[in-house]
Protein backbone atom coordinates (compact mmCIF):
# COMPACT_ATOMS: atom_id res chain seq x y z
CA UNK A 1 0.00 0.00 0.00
CA UNK A 2 1.20 3.22 -0.70
CA UNK A 3 2.63 6.07 2.09
CA UNK A 4 0.33 7.16 5.20
CA UNK A 5 -1.36 9.99 3.82
CA UNK A 6 -1.92 13.01 5.55
CA UNK A 7 -5.42 14.03 7.74
CA UNK A 8 -6.65 16.91 8.85
CA UNK A 9 -7.60 16.87 12.59
CA UNK A 10 -11.17 16.88 13.77
CA UNK A 11 -12.58 20.28 14.83
CA UNK A 12 -12.51 22.03 18.40
CA UNK A 13 -15.50 22.10 20.32
CA UNK A 14 -16.96 25.70 20.06
CA UNK A 15 -16.88 28.37 22.87
CA UNK A 16 -19.03 30.50 24.05
CA UNK A 17 -17.78 34.47 24.23
CA UNK A 18 -16.89 35.48 26.99
CA UNK A 19 -19.35 37.69 28.30
CA UNK A 20 -21.91 35.11 27.82
CA UNK A 21 -20.15 32.93 30.89
CA UNK A 22 -20.00 36.04 32.41
CA UNK A 23 -23.96 36.12 32.59
CA UNK A 24 -24.20 32.71 34.01
CA UNK A 25 -22.06 33.65 36.56
CA UNK A 26 -24.24 36.67 37.48
CA UNK A 27 -27.67 35.36 37.51
CA UNK A 28 -30.27 36.05 40.40
CA UNK A 29 -30.03 34.79 43.76
CA UNK A 30 -31.48 31.44 44.58
CA UNK A 31 -35.10 32.18 45.63
CA UNK A 32 -35.17 34.24 42.11
CA UNK A 33 -34.25 31.51 40.43
CA UNK A 34 -37.01 29.54 42.30
CA UNK A 35 -39.29 32.07 40.69
CA UNK A 36 -38.42 31.37 37.45
CA UNK A 37 -38.35 27.73 37.67
CA UNK A 38 -34.69 27.84 38.19
CA UNK A 39 -34.50 24.47 39.08
CA UNK A 40 -35.48 23.40 35.51
CA UNK A 41 -33.09 25.85 34.12
CA UNK A 42 -30.33 24.56 36.00
CA UNK A 43 -30.80 21.07 34.94
CA UNK A 44 -31.16 21.90 31.01
CA UNK A 45 -27.95 24.20 31.28
CA UNK A 46 -26.16 21.17 32.93
CA UNK A 47 -27.00 18.47 30.15
CA UNK A 48 -26.25 20.96 27.18
CA UNK A 49 -22.87 21.51 28.69
CA UNK A 50 -22.58 17.86 28.92
CA UNK A 51 -23.59 16.91 25.44
CA UNK A 52 -21.75 20.10 24.18
CA UNK A 53 -18.58 18.63 25.96
CA UNK A 54 -19.14 15.31 24.91
CA UNK A 55 -19.05 16.32 21.46
CA UNK A 56 -16.12 17.84 21.68
CA UNK A 57 -14.04 15.22 22.94
CA UNK A 58 -15.52 12.93 20.55
CA UNK A 59 -13.96 15.53 17.92
CA UNK A 60 -10.87 15.86 19.13
CA UNK A 61 -10.41 11.75 19.61
CA UNK A 62 -11.15 11.48 16.28
CA UNK A 63 -8.47 13.99 14.77
CA UNK A 64 -5.72 12.33 16.99
CA UNK A 65 -6.71 8.74 16.29
CA UNK A 66 -6.70 9.80 12.75
CA UNK A 67 -3.23 11.44 12.65
CA UNK A 68 0.12 8.82 12.03
CA UNK A 69 2.88 8.32 14.24
CA UNK A 70 5.41 10.68 13.77
CA UNK A 71 8.90 7.43 13.05
CA UNK A 72 10.24 10.14 10.74
CA UNK A 73 13.90 11.35 11.53
CA UNK A 74 15.03 14.23 13.82
CA UNK A 75 15.00 17.36 11.82
CA UNK A 76 12.00 17.77 9.81
CA UNK A 77 8.59 18.13 10.34
CA UNK A 78 6.17 15.09 10.15
CA UNK A 79 3.75 16.76 7.85
CA UNK A 80 6.60 18.37 5.39
CA UNK A 81 7.41 14.82 5.72
CA UNK A 82 4.06 13.58 4.59
CA UNK A 83 3.70 16.31 1.89
CA UNK A 84 6.99 14.49 0.48
CA UNK A 85 6.03 11.52 1.03
CA UNK A 86 2.76 11.70 -0.91
CA UNK A 87 4.44 13.69 -3.96
CA UNK A 88 7.27 11.52 -4.34
CA UNK A 89 4.43 8.70 -4.37
CA UNK A 90 2.52 10.44 -6.76
CA UNK A 91 5.50 11.17 -9.42
CA UNK A 92 6.33 7.42 -8.99
CA UNK A 93 2.79 6.17 -9.87
CA UNK A 94 2.43 8.79 -13.30
CA UNK A 95 5.73 7.56 -14.37
CA UNK A 96 5.44 4.05 -13.89
CA UNK A 97 5.00 1.91 -17.64
CA UNK A 98 5.65 -1.57 -17.31
CA UNK A 99 6.93 -4.10 -14.45
CA UNK A 100 9.98 -6.72 -15.01
CA UNK A 101 9.14 -9.34 -17.10
CA UNK A 102 6.81 -12.48 -15.77
CA UNK A 103 6.29 -9.63 -12.89
CA UNK A 104 2.89 -9.71 -11.61
CA UNK A 105 0.64 -6.27 -11.08
CA UNK A 106 1.28 -5.93 -8.08
CA UNK A 107 1.11 -2.64 -4.97
CA UNK A 108 3.99 -0.02 -5.15
CA UNK A 109 5.19 0.10 -1.04
CA UNK A 110 6.93 3.31 -0.03
CA UNK A 111 8.95 2.45 3.57
CA UNK A 112 10.20 4.64 5.57
CA UNK A 113 13.87 4.24 6.76
CA UNK A 114 15.16 1.49 9.44
CA UNK A 115 11.93 0.24 8.87
CA UNK A 116 12.40 -3.86 9.40
CA UNK A 117 8.34 -5.31 9.36
CA UNK A 118 8.60 -7.72 6.03
CA UNK A 119 5.82 -5.94 3.41
CA UNK A 120 3.14 -8.46 2.03
CA UNK A 121 5.24 -11.18 -0.06
CA UNK A 122 3.75 -10.14 -3.62
CA UNK A 123 4.58 -5.96 -3.01
CA UNK A 124 7.03 -4.97 -5.44
CA UNK A 125 9.14 -2.34 -3.20
CA UNK A 126 10.17 1.04 -3.88
CA UNK A 127 12.20 2.09 -0.50
CA UNK A 128 12.23 5.46 0.47
CA UNK A 129 15.62 4.65 2.87
CA UNK A 130 16.94 3.74 -0.72
CA UNK A 131 14.87 5.55 -3.54
CA UNK A 132 17.57 7.14 -5.05
CA UNK A 133 16.94 5.52 -8.22
CA UNK A 134 13.95 7.05 -10.04
CA UNK A 135 11.94 7.45 -6.58
CA UNK A 136 11.39 11.27 -8.20
CA UNK A 137 11.44 11.78 -12.16
CA UNK A 138 11.52 8.46 -12.73
CA UNK A 139 10.56 8.03 -16.52
CA UNK A 140 9.92 4.56 -16.63
CA UNK A 141 10.42 1.50 -13.94
CA UNK A 142 11.60 -2.04 -13.91
CA UNK A 143 11.41 -4.05 -10.84
CA UNK A 144 11.60 -7.23 -9.63
CA UNK A 145 9.68 -9.11 -6.42
CA UNK A 146 10.50 -10.55 -3.27
CA UNK A 147 13.04 -12.14 -4.59
CA UNK A 148 15.05 -9.09 -5.47
CA UNK A 149 15.00 -6.50 -8.18
CA UNK A 150 15.55 -8.24 -11.79
CA UNK A 151 16.29 -4.21 -13.16
CA UNK A 152 16.08 -1.11 -12.25
CA UNK A 153 15.54 1.76 -14.80
CA UNK A 154 14.60 5.19 -14.64
CA UNK A 155 14.44 8.61 -16.97
CA UNK A 156 14.09 11.81 -15.85
CA UNK A 157 14.03 15.87 -17.50
CA UNK A 158 17.55 15.83 -17.50
CA UNK A 159 18.26 12.67 -19.70
CA UNK A 160 19.86 10.61 -17.09
CA UNK A 161 19.49 7.41 -17.02
CA UNK A 162 19.51 5.36 -13.30
CA UNK A 163 20.82 1.99 -14.06
CA UNK A 164 22.40 0.38 -11.03
CA UNK A 165 24.05 -3.14 -12.01
CA UNK A 166 22.53 -6.52 -11.01
CA UNK A 167 25.42 -6.34 -8.29
CA UNK A 168 23.90 -3.37 -6.36
CA UNK A 169 19.76 -4.75 -6.43
CA UNK A 170 19.73 -6.58 -3.26
CA UNK A 171 20.63 -2.81 -1.97
CA UNK A 172 17.74 -0.67 -3.06
CA UNK A 173 14.78 -2.14 -1.16
CA UNK A 174 14.05 -2.78 2.05
CA UNK A 175 12.40 -6.20 1.42
CA UNK A 176 15.46 -7.70 -0.79
CA UNK A 177 17.69 -5.96 2.00
CA UNK A 178 16.09 -8.07 4.59
CA UNK A 179 15.78 -11.46 2.24
CA UNK A 180 19.53 -11.42 1.61
CA UNK A 181 20.29 -10.61 5.90
CA UNK A 182 17.83 -13.73 6.23
CA UNK A 183 19.77 -15.56 3.62
CA UNK A 184 22.89 -15.08 5.04
CA UNK A 185 22.59 -15.06 8.73
CA UNK A 186 22.18 -11.63 9.09
CA UNK A 187 18.85 -10.40 11.58
CA UNK A 188 16.58 -7.21 11.07
CA UNK A 189 18.79 -6.00 14.27
CA UNK A 190 21.61 -5.10 11.04
CA UNK A 191 19.25 -3.06 9.54
CA UNK A 192 17.98 -1.22 12.46
CA UNK A 193 21.90 -0.36 13.15
CA UNK A 194 22.52 0.52 9.86
CA UNK A 195 19.65 3.18 9.67
CA UNK A 196 20.85 4.66 13.40
CA UNK A 197 24.12 4.99 12.15
CA UNK A 198 23.32 6.68 9.12
CA UNK A 199 21.51 9.07 11.12
CA UNK A 200 24.74 9.93 13.12
CA UNK A 201 27.03 10.14 10.23
CA UNK A 202 24.32 12.99 9.03
CA UNK A 203 25.50 14.69 12.21
CA UNK A 204 28.63 15.11 11.84
CA UNK A 205 29.03 16.56 8.54
CA UNK A 206 31.07 19.18 7.76
CA UNK A 207 29.41 22.43 6.47
CA UNK A 208 30.94 22.64 3.39
CA UNK A 209 29.91 19.15 2.76
CA UNK A 210 32.68 17.10 3.44
CA UNK A 211 32.97 14.69 6.51
CA UNK A 212 36.04 14.83 8.90
CA UNK A 213 38.84 17.17 10.35
CA UNK A 214 41.74 15.32 8.72
CA UNK A 215 41.97 13.15 5.63
CA UNK A 216 38.39 15.00 4.10
CA UNK A 217 38.60 13.36 1.40
CA UNK A 218 38.89 9.39 2.50
CA UNK A 219 36.52 9.97 5.04
CA UNK A 220 33.92 11.73 2.41
CA UNK A 221 34.59 8.87 0.51
CA UNK A 222 33.79 6.40 2.95
CA UNK A 223 30.66 8.10 4.83
CA UNK A 224 29.55 8.38 0.92
CA UNK A 225 29.83 4.59 0.33
CA UNK A 226 28.04 3.71 3.87
CA UNK A 227 24.99 5.91 2.10
CA UNK A 228 25.30 4.02 -1.08
CA UNK A 229 25.59 0.68 0.70
CA UNK A 230 21.86 1.46 1.50
CA UNK A 231 20.81 2.58 -2.28
CA UNK A 232 20.60 6.36 -0.43
CA UNK A 233 21.89 8.69 -3.56
CA UNK A 234 21.23 12.51 -4.36
CA UNK A 235 17.81 11.55 -5.06
CA UNK A 236 16.96 9.98 -1.82
CA UNK A 237 14.18 12.12 -0.03
CA UNK A 238 15.98 11.61 4.02
CA UNK A 239 19.60 11.61 2.55
CA UNK A 240 20.03 13.21 -0.77
CA UNK A 241 21.14 16.65 0.31
CA UNK A 242 23.82 15.12 2.29
CA UNK A 243 25.12 12.69 -0.31
CA UNK A 244 25.01 15.41 -3.31
CA UNK A 245 26.88 17.67 -0.76
CA UNK A 246 29.51 15.25 -0.29
CA UNK A 247 29.94 14.60 -4.07
CA UNK A 248 30.19 17.97 -4.46
CA UNK A 249 32.51 18.37 -2.55
CA UNK A 250 34.94 15.75 -3.86
CA UNK A 251 34.44 17.43 -7.25
CA UNK A 252 35.30 20.69 -6.07
CA UNK A 253 38.36 19.43 -4.12
CA UNK A 254 40.05 17.50 -7.76
CA UNK A 255 39.17 20.37 -9.59
CA UNK A 256 41.57 22.49 -7.44
CA UNK A 257 44.01 19.80 -7.61
CA UNK A 258 47.04 19.01 -10.40
CA UNK A 259 45.80 15.89 -12.31
CA UNK A 260 42.62 15.23 -10.74
CA UNK A 261 44.36 14.48 -7.13
CA UNK A 262 41.27 13.39 -4.29
CA UNK A 263 43.32 14.88 -1.38
CA UNK A 264 43.80 18.26 0.26
CA UNK A 265 47.46 17.28 0.62
CA UNK A 266 48.21 15.78 -2.43
CA UNK A 267 52.19 14.96 -1.31
CA UNK A 268 51.85 13.43 1.50
CA UNK A 269 51.60 9.52 1.61
CA UNK A 270 48.01 9.00 3.50
CA UNK A 271 46.84 11.01 -0.38
CA UNK A 272 47.42 7.96 -2.09
CA UNK A 273 44.71 6.13 0.52
CA UNK A 274 42.65 8.97 -0.10
CA UNK A 275 42.27 9.32 -3.72
CA UNK A 276 41.59 5.72 -3.74
CA UNK A 277 38.96 5.68 -1.54
CA UNK A 278 37.42 8.76 -2.84
CA UNK A 279 37.62 7.56 -6.42
CA UNK A 280 35.67 4.56 -5.41
CA UNK A 281 32.87 6.23 -3.81
CA UNK A 282 32.46 8.40 -6.84
CA UNK A 283 32.51 5.05 -9.14
CA UNK A 284 29.95 3.58 -7.35
CA UNK A 285 27.45 6.83 -7.42
CA UNK A 286 28.35 6.81 -10.86
CA UNK A 287 27.01 3.25 -11.50
CA UNK A 288 23.90 4.13 -10.34
CA UNK A 289 23.40 6.92 -12.29
CA UNK A 290 25.02 5.75 -16.04
CA UNK A 291 24.67 9.51 -17.29
CA UNK A 292 23.25 10.20 -20.23
CA UNK A 293 22.64 13.87 -19.61
CA UNK A 294 24.21 16.28 -16.95
CA UNK A 295 22.34 15.91 -13.79
CA UNK A 296 25.56 15.67 -11.59
CA UNK A 297 27.85 18.02 -13.21
CA UNK A 298 31.64 16.54 -13.03
CA UNK A 299 31.02 13.45 -11.59
CA UNK A 300 32.36 11.94 -14.72
CA UNK A 301 34.57 13.87 -15.38
CA UNK A 302 35.88 13.61 -11.55
CA UNK A 303 35.81 9.44 -11.37
CA UNK A 304 37.39 9.31 -14.98
CA UNK A 305 40.61 11.67 -14.08
CA UNK A 306 40.28 9.93 -10.98
CA UNK A 307 40.71 6.40 -12.71
CA UNK A 308 43.07 7.56 -15.06
CA UNK A 309 45.33 8.88 -12.52
CA UNK A 310 45.61 5.18 -11.22
CA UNK A 311 46.18 3.21 -13.85
CA UNK A 312 48.95 5.53 -14.92
CA UNK A 313 50.69 5.12 -11.69
CA UNK A 314 50.52 1.44 -11.55
CA UNK A 315 54.27 0.50 -11.20
CA UNK A 316 56.31 -2.55 -12.45
CA UNK A 317 55.01 -4.92 -9.80
CA UNK A 318 51.43 -4.28 -10.49
CA UNK A 319 51.05 -2.55 -7.20
CA UNK A 320 50.83 1.26 -5.72
CA UNK A 321 53.22 2.85 -3.59
CA UNK A 322 54.24 6.21 -2.05
CA UNK A 323 56.29 8.82 -3.31
CA UNK A 324 55.86 11.04 -6.26
CA UNK A 325 56.91 14.71 -5.82
CA UNK A 326 53.51 16.21 -7.89
CA UNK A 327 51.51 13.53 -6.34
CA UNK A 328 51.40 10.99 -3.74
CA UNK A 329 52.24 7.69 -6.05
CA UNK A 330 55.53 6.85 -7.45
CA UNK A 331 54.83 5.00 -11.02
CA UNK A 332 58.69 4.50 -10.81
CA UNK A 333 59.25 2.64 -8.10
CA UNK A 334 59.81 -1.05 -7.79
CA UNK A 335 58.49 -1.12 -4.25
CA UNK A 336 54.99 -2.03 -3.38
CA UNK A 337 52.70 -1.50 -1.04
CA UNK A 338 49.40 -4.27 -0.14
CA UNK A 339 47.42 -1.62 2.21
CA UNK A 340 47.68 1.43 -0.88
CA UNK A 341 46.90 -1.47 -3.45
CA UNK A 342 43.73 -2.16 -1.83
CA UNK A 343 42.12 0.94 -2.08
CA UNK A 344 43.29 1.20 -5.71
CA UNK A 345 41.82 -2.26 -6.85
CA UNK A 346 38.45 -1.38 -5.30
CA UNK A 347 38.58 1.84 -7.66
CA UNK A 348 39.20 -0.16 -10.29
CA UNK A 349 36.53 -2.33 -9.53
CA UNK A 350 34.25 0.69 -9.53
CA UNK A 351 35.49 1.73 -12.98
CA UNK A 352 34.65 -2.25 -14.41
CA UNK A 353 31.24 -1.88 -12.67
CA UNK A 354 30.84 1.40 -14.23
CA UNK A 355 30.61 0.55 -17.83
CA UNK A 356 32.96 3.29 -18.82
CA UNK A 357 35.76 2.55 -21.29
CA UNK A 358 39.14 2.97 -19.44
CA UNK A 359 42.11 1.90 -22.13
CA UNK A 360 44.37 -0.71 -20.04
CA UNK A 361 41.72 -1.18 -17.06
CA UNK A 362 41.74 -4.94 -17.58
CA UNK A 363 46.08 -5.24 -18.26
CA UNK A 364 46.21 -3.27 -14.75
CA UNK A 365 43.26 -5.48 -12.92
CA UNK A 366 45.41 -8.21 -14.30
CA UNK A 367 48.73 -7.06 -13.19
CA UNK A 368 47.28 -6.59 -9.70
CA UNK A 369 46.15 -10.04 -9.19
CA UNK A 370 49.57 -11.02 -10.14
CA UNK A 371 51.05 -9.15 -7.52
CA UNK A 372 48.50 -10.17 -4.98
CA UNK A 373 49.54 -13.88 -5.73
CA UNK A 374 53.23 -12.88 -5.64
CA UNK A 375 52.38 -11.40 -1.61
CA UNK A 376 51.10 -15.00 -0.55
CA UNK A 377 53.10 -16.99 2.17
CA UNK A 378 53.76 -20.55 2.30
CA UNK A 379 51.68 -20.30 5.00
CA UNK A 380 48.69 -19.32 3.19
CA UNK A 381 48.43 -15.88 4.03
CA UNK A 382 49.80 -12.45 2.32
CA UNK A 383 52.06 -9.91 3.21
CA UNK A 384 55.04 -9.79 5.68
CA UNK A 385 55.64 -13.22 7.82
CA UNK A 386 57.03 -11.27 10.88
CA UNK A 387 54.24 -10.38 12.97
CA UNK A 388 56.00 -7.33 14.82
CA UNK A 389 56.15 -5.64 11.30
CA UNK A 390 53.72 -3.58 9.40
CA UNK A 391 51.83 -4.53 6.70
CA UNK A 392 52.16 -8.63 7.93
CA UNK A 393 49.87 -11.58 6.78
CA UNK A 394 47.51 -11.35 10.12
CA UNK A 395 46.91 -7.91 9.25
CA UNK A 396 46.61 -7.74 5.35
CA UNK A 397 45.37 -11.56 4.36
CA UNK A 398 41.75 -10.27 3.83
CA UNK A 399 43.18 -7.63 1.92
CA UNK A 400 44.48 -9.61 -0.73
CA UNK A 401 42.01 -12.32 -0.55
CA UNK A 402 39.41 -9.72 -1.27
CA UNK A 403 41.16 -8.33 -4.38
CA UNK A 404 42.00 -12.45 -6.12
CA UNK A 405 38.40 -13.37 -4.80
CA UNK A 406 36.31 -9.98 -7.02
CA UNK A 407 38.63 -9.61 -9.60
CA UNK A 408 40.87 -12.40 -10.35
CA UNK A 409 39.93 -15.80 -12.36
CA UNK A 410 41.16 -19.04 -12.05
CA UNK A 411 42.56 -18.10 -8.33
CA UNK A 412 40.98 -20.84 -6.68
CA UNK A 413 43.90 -22.48 -5.10
CA UNK A 414 45.74 -19.40 -3.55
CA UNK A 415 42.22 -18.14 -2.45
CA UNK A 416 41.67 -21.80 -1.07
CA UNK A 417 45.00 -21.57 1.01
CA UNK A 418 44.08 -17.64 2.12
CA UNK A 419 41.32 -18.86 3.89
CA UNK A 420 42.26 -22.01 5.45
CA UNK A 421 44.94 -19.67 7.36
CA UNK A 422 42.41 -16.25 8.27
CA UNK A 423 39.99 -19.27 9.42
CA UNK A 424 43.11 -21.03 11.07
CA UNK A 425 44.40 -17.43 12.61
CA UNK A 426 40.69 -16.57 14.25
CA UNK A 427 40.30 -19.97 15.66
CA UNK A 428 43.07 -19.36 17.62
CA UNK A 429 42.35 -16.11 18.46
CA UNK A 430 38.90 -14.99 17.82
CA UNK A 431 37.65 -11.52 17.60
CA UNK A 432 36.96 -9.86 20.02
CA UNK A 433 36.01 -5.77 20.43
CA UNK A 434 37.87 -5.04 23.65
CA UNK A 435 41.15 -7.21 23.32
CA UNK A 436 41.90 -7.37 19.78
CA UNK A 437 39.79 -4.75 17.44
CA UNK A 438 41.38 -3.83 14.10
CA UNK A 439 38.57 -2.59 12.32
CA UNK A 440 40.92 -1.57 9.43
CA UNK A 441 41.77 -5.67 9.10
CA UNK A 442 37.95 -6.91 10.16
CA UNK A 443 36.71 -4.36 7.30
CA UNK A 444 38.74 -6.84 4.40
CA UNK A 445 38.51 -9.95 6.43
CA UNK A 446 34.70 -9.07 6.94
CA UNK A 447 34.66 -9.22 2.96
CA UNK A 448 36.17 -11.83 2.20
CA UNK A 449 34.54 -14.42 4.55
CA UNK A 450 31.26 -13.69 3.02
CA UNK A 451 32.58 -14.15 -0.49
CA UNK A 452 34.24 -17.31 0.19
CA UNK A 453 30.41 -18.21 1.69
CA UNK A 454 29.16 -21.32 3.07
CA UNK A 455 30.93 -22.72 6.57
CA UNK A 456 33.52 -20.11 6.22
CA UNK A 457 31.22 -17.50 6.59
CA UNK A 458 28.71 -19.10 9.55
CA UNK A 459 32.51 -19.34 11.35
CA UNK A 460 33.16 -15.79 10.72
CA UNK A 461 29.79 -14.16 10.95
CA UNK A 462 29.23 -15.91 14.74
CA UNK A 463 31.97 -13.99 15.79
CA UNK A 464 31.61 -10.63 13.98
CA UNK A 465 28.17 -9.86 13.82
CA UNK A 466 27.85 -9.66 17.72
CA UNK A 467 30.90 -7.68 18.48
CA UNK A 468 29.79 -4.77 16.00
CA UNK A 469 25.84 -4.84 17.17
CA UNK A 470 26.94 -4.59 20.65
CA UNK A 471 29.74 -2.07 20.12
CA UNK A 472 26.73 0.36 18.81
CA UNK A 473 25.84 3.20 21.24
CA UNK A 474 22.29 4.74 21.85
CA UNK A 475 23.23 7.64 19.58
CA UNK A 476 23.98 5.56 16.37
CA UNK A 477 28.03 6.37 16.96
CA UNK A 478 30.27 2.95 17.71
CA UNK A 479 32.33 2.95 20.76
CA UNK A 480 36.39 2.50 20.59
CA UNK A 481 37.78 -1.06 20.66
CA UNK A 482 40.75 -1.33 23.05
CA UNK A 483 40.97 1.75 24.53
CA UNK A 484 44.39 1.97 25.47
CA UNK A 485 45.81 1.00 22.07
CA UNK A 486 46.65 4.08 19.93
CA UNK A 487 46.12 2.50 16.50
CA UNK A 488 44.01 -0.23 14.72
CA UNK A 489 40.81 0.20 16.46
CA UNK A 490 40.33 2.91 14.36
CA UNK A 491 40.64 5.88 17.01
CA UNK A 492 39.12 8.34 14.73
CA UNK A 493 34.79 8.37 15.02
CA UNK A 494 34.38 8.75 11.34
CA UNK A 495 36.43 6.26 10.35
CA UNK A 496 35.63 3.81 13.24
CA UNK A 497 32.08 4.62 12.12
CA UNK A 498 32.34 4.12 8.25
CA UNK A 499 34.29 0.76 8.60
CA UNK A 500 31.44 -0.58 10.78
CA UNK A 501 28.69 0.36 8.82
CA UNK A 502 30.20 -0.93 5.76
CA UNK A 503 30.49 -3.85 7.54
CA UNK A 504 27.04 -4.18 8.68
CA UNK A 505 25.88 -3.33 5.04
CA UNK A 506 28.12 -6.94 3.99
CA UNK A 507 24.79 -9.15 3.75
CA UNK A 508 23.52 -7.00 0.90
CA UNK A 509 25.81 -5.06 -0.50
CA UNK A 510 27.28 -7.09 -3.54
CA UNK A 511 26.30 -10.50 -4.46
CA UNK A 512 28.60 -13.15 -3.91
CA UNK A 513 30.61 -14.19 -6.59
CA UNK A 514 29.27 -17.71 -6.15
CA UNK A 515 25.74 -16.12 -7.09
CA UNK A 516 26.99 -14.48 -10.00
CA UNK A 517 25.94 -17.55 -12.19
CA UNK A 518 28.08 -18.17 -15.61
CA UNK A 519 28.78 -14.54 -15.89
CA UNK A 520 32.18 -12.93 -14.72
CA UNK A 521 32.61 -10.51 -12.04
CA UNK A 522 31.78 -7.65 -14.54
CA UNK A 523 28.98 -8.48 -15.97
CA UNK A 524 30.77 -8.94 -19.29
Amino acid sequence: MGPAEGVSAGSTPRQFPRQRDAACHDLAPAHTLEKIGGGSLLFSLFIHSAILAGMGLIFMSSGLLREPVDILPAGRSAAGERADQELQNLKVTRAQRHMAKKTPKTRLVIENPGETNLPAPEAVVLADAGSGLGSSSAGSLTMGTAKGLDGFRGSGPANWVASAPNLFHSRCSTQARLEKLRQNGGTPECEQAVSRSLEWLKTQQNADGSWGRTNKAAMTGLALLCYLGRCETPESPFYGDHVRSGMLWLIELAAKNPHGMLAEQTTVNSAAYEHGIATYALGEMYSFYRLGGAPLPGLRDTFEKGVRLILTNQNERGAWTYGGREHAYDAQSRGEDLSVTGWQYQALKAAKHSGLKFDGLDRAIDRCCDYLVSMQTKDGGFGKTNRDEHYNQWSLTGCGLLGLQTLAKGKTTAVRKGMAFLRDFLTAEPLDWDRNCNLYCWYYQTQAFFQAGGDDWRFYNAQFLPQILQAQQPDGSFRRGRPNWPAGDAADAIYRQCLCTLQLEVYYRYLKVADRGEESVFER
